[in-house]
C-alpha cells in the first residue's frame, strides 16, 4: 500500500501510527546516549571544547545525511531508505561502546550521524500521507513521539550508566541504545508500509535545486534562519547543562538523565495538546514567535535563578519553546514546498539544522571555558532575540500569502 494520498483516512493514520513508534524507538536510542556525553568525556580528560565536540560530532555526520538520504527517500522510498539507515545507526552505537580513545570516539559520532540523518525522510513520509491543513497537527504528533523518546532515553541512560567504573560503565545504556535503534529498523522493515514507492520515481533531482527554490522564497529563507539560531541555541543547551549542572549542583550523569525526563515529558504535552489548538488559532508563524519568546526565557532565567529544581523546571520550559516553534516551522516549510521536492528541501532543512548543531555547541564550549559558565546562557538569549526579530518578519509574509491566497478564491 501507499498512503501518499493524504486523505486523511484510516490507512493514512495507521500508517503515522507504526511510523511514530520507528521515530520514538529511534530517538530513545539517540537520546540515551547524551547527557551521558559530559561525563563520557572526561573518562577521556577532554576539555568543555571537547566534551561539545561529541554533540557536535554526530551533527556534522547528520549534515550529508540528511541531505542524501532526504534526497534518497525521493527515488527509492522512504520506507527503504528508513530500514537501511537505522540498522546501520544501531550498529554504530554498539560501536561506540568501544571506542578506545577521544578520535575514535568522535568518529563513530560521525558515523552514527550520518546514519541517523533521516529526519527529514520522515517528515517526507508525514507530508506524503496528511493534507496540507492537518500537517502541523501530524507534525505534532511526530514531535511528540520524538520527545517521548527523548524523555525515555536520557533516563535511561541515567539510570543505566555506572561511571564509578570508567569506561565499561557506560557499556550497559550504549548497547540498550543500539537495541532501541534495532527494534526501530525492524518496525521499519515489517510493519512500516511505503509511502512514496520506488515505482513512482523520479530522476534525482540535482543538489542545487533545492537550494535555488529556497534562496527564491523569503518566507523559506527566514524559516531557515530561525531553526538555524534556536535548534543550535537548543542544542547548545543540551551541551552544557551537564557541565554547568556539575558546577552549580555537583549533579552526575544519573541527576541529569532523570531531569530529561521532565523535559521529554514536557515536550509530549506540548506537542500533543497545545501545538494543534494554538497553531489553528493564530497560525504557524505566530506560534513560531510565541515558542521563541519561551525559549529566550528559559535561558536567560537559568543563571539567575540558580536553583536544581528550578534548572530542572526551565530546562523543561525550554523544550516547551522548541516543541512549539520548530514543528511549525516544519509545517510551513512542507506547506511551501511542492510535493516532488518534499524529501530535497526537507534534508536541506535538516542539514541546515545539523550544521547549526555542529557550530553552536563548540563555539559555547570555548565560551563556557573562557567566560565562564553562565554566558552561554546570556549569549544564547540574545541570539534566540534575533531569531524573534526575523521571525516578525515572517509572520508578515506569512499573512501576505494568506490575503493572496483568499484574494485568489475569491
Amino acid at each position: 500500500m501507499t498512503a501518499h494520498d493524504g486523505d486523511g483516512s484510516k490507512a493514512g493514520f495507521a500508517a503515522l501510527a507504526v511510523l511514530l513508534v520507528v521515530v520514538f524507538n529511534n530517538i530513545a536510542g539517540f537520546s540515551l546516549i547524551l547527557p551521558l556525553l559530559p561525563f563520557y568525556g572526561r573518562e577521556f580528560a577532554a576539555s568543555p571544547f571537547q566534551v561539545t565536540m561529541l554533540f557536535a560530532a554526530y551533527s556534522f555526520g547528520n549534515i550529508f545525511g540528511e541531505i542524501y538520504w532526504g534526497r534518497a527517500s525521493d527515488r527509492h522510498g522512504r520506507k527503504r531508505v528508513l530500514m537501511i539507515t537505522i540498522s546501520c545507526a544501531a550498529l554504530s552505537y554498539a560501536a561506540f561502546a568501544f571506542a578506545p580513545t577521544l578520535a575514535i570516539a568522535l568518529l563513530v559520532r560521525i558515523v552514527s550521524g550520518f546514519f541517523s540523518g533521516t529526519l527529514s525522510v520522515v517528515q517526507s513520509y508525514i507530508a506524503d500521507i496528511s493534507k496540507p491543513q492537518d500537517r502541523a497537527r501530524f507534525m505534532g504528533y511526530f514531535g511528540a513521539a520524538f520527545n517521548l523518546g527523548f524523555a525515555v532515553g536520557p533516563a535511561l541512560g541515567g539510570l543505566l550508566a555506572q561511571p564509578e567504573l570508567g569506561l565499561a560503565g557506560f557499556h550497559r545504556p550504549i548497547f540498550t541504545a543500539a537495541i532501541f535503534a534495532g527494534a526501530a529498523a525492524f518496525f521499519a522493515a515489517f510493519v512500516l508500509r511505503e509511502s512514496h514507492a520506488p515505482g513512482e520515481a523520479r530522476p534525482l533531482p540535482a543538489y542545487g535545486d533545492a537550494f535555488r527554490f529556497v534562496a527564491d522564497q523569503p518566507l523559506l529563507m527566514r524559516l531557515f534562519a530561525i531553526a538555524f539560531i534556536g535548534i543550535g541555541s537548543f542544542a547548545s543547551m543540551e551541551g552544557i547543562f551537564g557541565l554547568w549542572t556539575a558546577q552549580n549542583f555537583g549533579w552526575t550523569a544519573r541527576q541529569v538523565g532523570m531531569t530529561f525526563i521532565a523535559v521529554g515529558a514536557t515536550g509530549v504535552v506540548v506537542q500533543v495538546l497545545l501545538i494543534g489548538p494554538l497553531s489553528k488559532r493564530f497560525g504557524e508563524a505566530r506560534v513560531i514567535m510565541i515558542g521563541l519568546t519561551v525559549l529566550a526565557l528559559s535561558m536567560i532565567l537559568q543563571p539567575i535563578i540558580r536553583q536544581p529544581i528550578a534548572s530542572v523546571m526551565l530546562m523543561s520550559l525550554l523544550m516547551a519553546g522548541h516543541s512549539l516553534a520548530f514543528p511549525n516551522v516544519g509545517a510551513l516549510l512542507s506547506r511551501a514546498t511542492p510535493r516532488a521536492a518534499q524529501g530535497s528541501v526537507m534534508g536541506l532543512q535538516m542539514s541546515s539544522n545539523a550544521l547549526a548543531r555542529i557550530c553552536m555547541p563548540p563555539f559555547f564550549g570555548i565560551i563556557y571555558a573562557k567566560a565562564g559558565a553562565d554566558a552561554p546562557y546570556y549569549v544564547c538569549t540574545g541570539l534566540v532575540c534575533i531569531a524573534l526579530y526575523v521571525a516578525l518578519h515572517a509572520v508578515r509574509l506569512r499573512d501576505r500569502q494568506l490575503t493572496g491566497e483568499l484574494r485568489a478564491d475569491a
